[in-house]
């Protein structure tokens, strides 16, 4: 029958699959000065693309598995025994599976470093994720995700990306703001109403790609004027008609992209001219020199503070920076951004709008 196929079909899958071993050596030394040296194989298992559909229950032994690919397969479940097993795994990717759901052991993986989701059915993302603080990469792209977790930003310390575009959001949560080390957020591709408050806390965030929230997207905080680490801002395919003052206090803004945007300050001819013209704008503007509500202050002492709108940043947050040894071009990449020497992504409705109102210096 063909029920009793497939864990034996399995088995004969992985038979053939390589596994790539490292060592990892721990010394413990003694009270006589005798070292003695334990050898543990730490393996990296691929189960990618094999049409599985259930997991086989193998003599595999789970805690020596440091890499699981199960991606590309027709996983519907993965069982809570088995993911609490996992104790020492630091990649996981379960990404183009029928997932609806993850199990709440997915909490255990506490030396999770990357963790790729994407392209299942996952309406939300189990609360013991926050257990997870050794996560630095979390991939949920195209799911039906209709919130994170309220409090993943208070735990998540050392996340460096988090991309959760092409889902359902309508919102990220207030304690987004708290992910201090974040490096990426890609959000594109929603139904987003607006930011989180308390922007200005990430310091380190290079890339903000908001794009393409359509309808649903209409006015920036003054606050995005203090991401001070900000390089590519992308904001095009929204319903955003005035840009805040702030984005002229961005120093260290390479790229800025508002296609698509019904746009009234600063008006189309100036965002056709060139990225230095919407900031000579915007400082105009800020300066009161143009007819327009001044600056608010609140936002403005901020920016003063911090030392960005004078085109110098606080030497002790540079150094931190710089210490930290996080080497930005490793998570540069992002699929779709909005430039034209790049691919444009699936969705993006580039084709159809114009004029082209995207800049680098």
């Amino acid at each position: 029958m063909m029920h009793e196929e497939p864990q034996q079909d399995v088995l004969f899958k992985m038979e053939g699959i390589k596994k790539r071993e490292k060592k990892r050596r721990s010394s413990f030394d003694d009270q006589d000065h005798h070292h003695d040296h334990d050898h543990q194989k730490f393996e990296e298992i691929d189960l990618s693309g094999l049409s599985l559909d259930s997991l086989p229950s193998s003599s595999l032994n789970l805690l020596l598995i440091s890499k699981l690919d199960l991606s590309n397969n027709n996983l519907e479940s993965i069982p809570e025994s088995l993911m609490a097993r996992l104790l020492n795994v630091v990649v996981l990717d379960i990404h183009s599976n029928q997932l609806n759901s993850l199990p709440n052991s997915t909490g255990c993986l506490s030396k999770l470093k990357v963790f790729n989701v994407s392209g299942n059915l996952l309406e939300s993302l189990p609360k013991t994720i926050e257990n997870c603080r050794s996560l630095e990469e979390l991939n949920a792209n195209f799911n039906k995700l209709k919130k994170l977790p309220d409090t993943i930003g208070f735990e998540l310390v050392n996340l460096r990306k988090l991309s959760v575009n092409s889902n359902k959001l309508d919102f990220l949560p207030h304690s987004t703001s708290h992910l201090t080390n974040l490096r990426i957020l890609d959000a594109r591709l929603n139904c987003l109403r607006a930011l989180p408050e308390g922007l200005e806390n990430l310091i380190n965030l290079e890339i903000l790609n908001i794009s393409q929230n359509f309808q649903y997207f209409h006015t920036l905080p003054d606050s995005i004027g203090l991401l001070i680490s900000l390089v590519e801002l992308d904001v095009s395919y929204n319903k955003i008609t005035i840009l805040p003052n702030s984005i002229a206090c961005l120093k260290n803004l390479k790229k800025l992209c508002v296609e698509g945007n019904p746009l009234v300050s600063p008006p189309m001819e100036t965002v056709e001219q060139s990225f230095n013209a919407v900031k000579e704008y915007l400082i105009e503007r800020m300066n009161g020199t143009l007819k327009t509500t001044p600056a608010k202050k609140s936002w403005f002492g901020k920016i003063k503070k911090w030392s960005t709108f004078n085109g110098t940043t606080q030497n002790d947050r540079k150094h931190r920076m710089d210490k930290d040894g996080f080497i930005m071009h490793e998570y540069r990449s992002l699929d779709g951004l909005a430039t034209p020497a790049r691919s444009i992504g699936m969705f993006s409705p580039r084709r159809i709008f114009s004029p082209r109102s995207h800049y680098t210096t």
